[in-house]
């Protein structure tokens, strides 16, 4: 006999079959395209089955969302990959009594607007070194390799005030997370690798090893600065920048009444969770205008009006570049940096028609909620119209969501937006982008949307 939570799952459309869906995925070339299936074959609301989820609903309507949208409650066994990043709790699915406080600590510092306008100058200057340096290079460039370090030398200035140094420096840890990564999903999703299962799970202890030294070593550095009489603390009890512009994650967390083992997790997730993000974002943009040259010049064009003759922005500057933050708009909607999202119902919850059981996962199709055509008309074109104030105003809220929704969305999402307009600002302005030469460009749906063989792009200077 069914029980009642049986039954009303049941009732939800999906596919019939036994095992976990690993087949069915995989058949389907991936998890996005077997979902965008799903939804054209059942509707916007099914069930289907998930490694990992033994009950699972994924809602492609952004009207049906709105009734998730408070959910505070992840489900451990689909984030258990990122385990061997932590040493207390997982901090994605940390409950809610717990991820609030810790969630509110992050928002102040990495959501903060003076924090950001303090760090600005840094950041375009990292970004102009990174310039100057493909203007020397032979050859095509690599971009989500490139701007995934970057980024992670941008996160590590900003929260952290130490870390990455160099871009070798920064291109050591972007392996690392990789190594790491790789081996634990490999482990929990059987997936066919290269390499043994020992020679993975070698390498990954080593990364692991190394990403966790380079956090002690900022850890070490912010306990030196914070004992008396050292030139840190005397700057912060003059009024110096930690404590005007609030940007020191790793006080914030100290001062909130976290515990050291979470302040390192916490550290590692941010470096994990914004170098991926936040490259991979400006990495889709310049491919979707290396396909679109008109939007391109469009960009340029409105840089050279509000920049004149500089080679970056200012922080001001920013809100006078609206196309610009079109482009990127529509870029993450065409490549969402993370595909997608995932909640666990406590009780149950009536969706549309329907009601999903307490104990079941909710599954944001983020990548169908964006190109669902109800919302968003012949959703596979590249037209960053789309985000102009008058046709954003006649769509669901939740038909555009880069960055996840509810309790559980990312922390960083005002950061990362800085960071994206000033690198596309300083990359636009100074070069033209084309993809190089019988290079296939194929998105991976991991821990982010990766391409497979990276995004590798031909420069030619820009003349103004």
């Amino acid at each position: 006999m069914e029980s009642g939570g049986d039954a009303t799952f049941a009732a939800i459309p999906g596919p019939v079959g036994a095992g976990d869906g690993l087949a069915d995925i995989v058949a389907a070339g991936g998890l996005h395209n077997y979902q965008r299936k799903l939804h054209a074959d059942y509707g916007p609301v099914v069930r289907f089955r998930l490694p990992g989820a033994e009950k699972a609903v994924s809602i492609a309507d952004p009207v049906l969302l709105e009734a998730t949208a408070k959910i505070d409650k992840r489900p451990e066994k689909l984030f258990e990959f990122l385990a061997p990043l932590q040493e207390s709790d997982n901090l994605q699915t940390l409950s809610a009594e717990q991820h609030t406080p810790w969630r509110r600590v992050l928002l102040s510092v990495l959501a903060g607007r003076r924090s950001h306008e303090a760090h600005f100058g840094q950041f375009a200057a990292l970004t102009c070194d990174m310039a100057d340096r493909w203007a020397k290079s032979d050859g095509p460039i690599a971009l989500q390799q490139h701007l995934s370090e970057l980024s992670l030398r941008m996160i590590c200035d900003y929260a952290l005030g130490a870390g990455a140094d160099s871009p070798e420096q920064a291109g050591r840890i972007v392996s690392a997370f990789e190594d790491v990564l790789t081996d634990q999903l490999a482990r929990l999703y059987h997936a066919d690798l290269p390499g043994t299962d020992a020679e993975r799970g070698d390498r990954a202890q080593r990364a692991l090893a190394f990403l966790r030294s380079t956090v002690d070593e900022v850890l070490a550095a912010h306990q030196d600065d914070a004992r008396p009489g050292s030139a840190s603390q005397d700057t912060a009890q003059q009024g110096g920048p930690r404590q005007s512009d609030g940007s020191d994650l790793i006080a914030a967390l100290a001062a909130a009444g976290q515990p050291p083992a979470r302040i390192r997790d916490t550290v590692l997730m941010t470096m994990l969770a914004a170098h991926h993000t936040t490259g991979v974002a400006i990495s889709w943009t310049l491919y979707l205008l290396a396909q679109h040259p008109a939007v391109a010049d469009r960009v340029a064009d409105e840089l050279t009006d509000i920049l004149g003759d500089r080679p970056a922005p200012e922080y001001a500057d920013l809100k006078c570049l609206p196309y610009l933050k079109m482009v990127l708009e529509e870029s993450m909607r065409l490549y969402p940096p993370g595909p997608y999202g995932a909640r666990e119902v406590s009780e149950d919850l009536r969706v549309g028609d329907y009601t999903i059981p307490a104990g079941a996962t909710i599954f944001y199709p983020i990548w169908a909620v964006h190109l669902n055509p109800e919302y968003w008309p012949q959703p596979e074109v590249f037209r960053p119209e789309r985000f102009t104030a008058a046709e954003s105003a006649g769509r669901p809220r939740f038909a555009y969501i880069p960055f996840g929704l509810g309790p559980r969305s990312c922390e960083g999402v005002a950061l990362a937006m800085v960071e994206a307009q000033l690198v596309l600002a300083v990359l636009l302005r100074r070069f033209r982008f084309e993809l190089a030469p019988g290079h296939s460009v194929v998105p991976v749906e991991r821990f982010v949307l990766w391409a497979a063989d990276d995004i590798r792009m031909n420069l030619t200077p820009r003349v103004p």
